[in-house]
Parts: structure tokens; sequence; C-alpha cells
């Protein structure tokens, strides 16, 4: 990137928060700034876990603290423990927080209407269109790809998510035993690899790395939540496991995947991968890949 692309980024970034208000003290003149307004929104008359709040925002537990506070004592909140240990807690609206989500969603429907309004058909489905392209490209520049253990319970949400989606999508279903017993005892340094996507610090992706022999690995589990795709998870995970087995010293990678994974299939081949013989007695694998690395730079 260089100077001119930061300066628009920064351009752009100070007309959003002008237009839309997030420098008033009075966020929509409702007597109280954005941070809180924003929380009351996320919050939502279903309530949500005090954890969940903090992740979803990126806010740190101090001023997370703060912010409840406040809306405490104006009596639109109330924070629960749901448990005996206290833990987890959860914040719920009080019927007067009921009442200002309302009234912020009346307004804010309002305030994107004026954006709206001055412009012709035409411009506006231009605006929409670039508005939907900049909140997915954003949303995958912060996309969060970390190791962690496949035995972790965010990465076993993830585990149990992919194997009840190929379950529904093969020919006859799927019997984890009976493709690959259990390869996650194998994802674990220093012979393996199992890395997690999180946006917003909701799981919504994996994949794994495995030691084949000295210089060969195998990547597996390669798997992105629905409502995340589009959004470049399945590729900045395999770029993480891609540079995990250079640094393990790695010199080639194969994956296998079945014939329906056709969207797989179709990103394996953008990255490098070459169809190759099968390698493996996979009964769910159709396609077999393999991918030499260049050594990092």
């Amino acid at each position: 990137m260089n100077a001119g692309q930061i300066a628009q980024v920064r351009r752009f970034n100070r007309l959003v928060t002008q237009r839309v208000g997030a420098l008033e003290e009075s966020y929509l003149r409702r007597g109280r700034p954005l941070g809180e307004a924003r929380l009351i929104f996320e919050t939502r008359a279903e309530g949500a876990e005090l954890r969940a709040l903090r992740d979803r925002l990126g806010l740190d537990s101090g001023y997370l603290s703060r912010l409840l506070r406040s809306l405490e004592a104006q009596g639109l909140v109330t924070v629960e423990s749901e448990s005996a240990d206290r833990r987890p807690r959860r914040v719920r609206l009080t019927s007067e927080g009921r009442t200002e989500l309302a009234a912020y969603d009346r307004l804010s429907d309002k305030l994107a209407a004026s954006m709206l309004a001055p412009l012709d058909a035409d411009e506006r489905e231009r605006l929409l269109a670039a508005m939907a392209e900049i909140e997915r490209l954003v949303r995958s520049a912060a996309i969060e790809v970390r190791v962690v253990s496949p035995n972790s319970g965010a990465a076993q949400q993830c585990l149990a998510a992919y194997f009840r989606e190929l379950a529904a999508r093969f020919e006859g279903g799927f019997n984890a035993g009976e493709g690959d017993p259990a390869p996650e005892a194998e994802m674990t340094p220093p012979n393996g690899f199992f890395a997690l996507a999180r946006i917003d610090g909701q799981a919504v992706g994996c994949g794994g790395l495995r030691r084949i022999d000295e210089r060969v690995g195998e990547i597996k589990r390669m798997w992105t939540a629905p409502e995340a795709r589009g959004q470049g998870v399945a590729r900045r995970v395999l770029h993480k496991l891609e540079a995990l087995a250079r640094e393990a010293g790695i010199e080639t990678l194969r994956l296998d995947t079945n014939r329906v994974l056709i969207e797989a299939q179709a990103m394996y081949r953008r990255k490098g991968y070459r169809e190759i013989a099968r390698y493996n007695d996979n009964p769910y694998a159709h396609h077999w890949f393999e991918k030499e690395l260049k050594p990092a730079a």
C-alpha cells in the first residue's frame, strides 16, 4: 500500500463518522453518545452475553464496564448472572431500554433514508452496491486466524458443523470414523496445526495441517460457516496453514475433496494446487490435489 491509499481510507473514515453523527455527544439526539447507543442496539430485545458483546464490539473490558454502568444508572439495562458461579453474565434491556431501542431503530432508518433521498435511482443503486462491497471487504480485512487446540470449544463447534454439512451434502451421507478416524490428534505442534478463523470474535471457519512425512503435509477439515462465505475466510485459513507448513520445513502440501464440493475445488485450483492421482484410501474423496511450496521470502 502507498501513502495515497492510506489517505483515501482516512478521508472515507472522516466522511462517514461525520455523516452518521458519530462525533455528536447526543447520538441521534437521544441524550447519549454513540458508544452507549450501539451497546443498546447490540443487546437487542433478547439480551446478550457480556463476553459476546465484548468480542463482537472489540471493546476493552474496562470501557465496556463503564458503558454498562452508565446504562444501568439510566435504568436501561440490567446485568445478570446465569449460573451459581456468576458466569457467564448476561445483559438485558429493561422496558425503558426496549423503548430506547425502538426509538434508535426509527431514527436510524430516518438517517439512512436521508442519505438516499437526494440521489436519483441510479445513484442510489451505485451507492448501495458500493456500500455492500465495502462491507464485504472490511469484514474480510477483519478476519483473524489463529492456531488453537483442535480440542478447544470453538474448534469442536466448527468441526461439528463441518461434519453436519458433509453429512447433508455428500451422496449417502458422511461418517467421520470411516473417512479419517482421528486426524485432529495429529493437528497439534510439532506435527501439525489447527487454525481457527474469527470475525468480531465469532468462530466462522477452520482448517488443519498434519505432517505425512518429513517434507510432505496434508490439509484437512477446511470449512467456512455459511453466513461468512464470500468474505475470504477459507483463503485466509489456507494461507495461514501454508505459512505454518513452510516454517515447519514442509515442502509439499496435499489434500483431498469430494466431487460435490465444487467451490472448494475451484479455490484450490486458484491457489496453485494441481490435481494428482489418488494418494490415500479416503472413501469420500474423488479428487486429490498437491502444491509445491515456495520458500519464504
